[in-house]
């Protein structure tokens, strides 16, 4: 199974696939500020209502953004390590195809390799407080 995660924004989108990229089941909800909290739990979920569990997972698609510069971090954070964890091949995508263009991705990947974000601009990341 192939898992895809989407996390740029307060709708987390979750997709698994089979091997011939036909979506089996998806969970796309509202999560806003408890990302951290429910993403690893709601993976979990997703492959336990498909008959599926962690070690089912044969690759990994992560959007990698234009997106929220702390949600894109998360997901990203989790997907990586999962793909580590389980030695499986991981892809990041951008646009409205990322799930296409993710699977490609997955077809050249090179092990060792992970996903950094693409936010669409410099971050906003505000000065330490005194």
């Amino acid at each position: 199974m192939i898992l895809a995660v989407k996390t740029d924004n307060p709708v987390v989108e979750l997709y698994l696939l089979d091997d011939q990229t036909r979506v089996l089941d998806r969970d796309v909800s509202q999560v806003g500020k408890r990302l951290s909290e429910e993403l690893l739990g709601r993976i979990e979920n997703l492959l336990e209502s498909g008959d599926g569990s962690l070690e089912s997972i044969t690759g990994i698609i992560a959007y990698r953004g234009p997106g929220s510069f702390t949600g894109l971090r998360i997901g990203l954070s989790v997907t990586n390590a999962l793909a580590y964890a389980l030695g499986v091949p991981i892809a990041g995508a951008t646009g409205e195809a990322w799930i296409t263009e993710g699977v490609s991705g997955l077809e050249t990947w090179e092990p060792g390799k992970s996903v950094t974000a693409e936010y669409g601009g410099e971050a906003n990341i505000s000065e330490r407080r005194t």
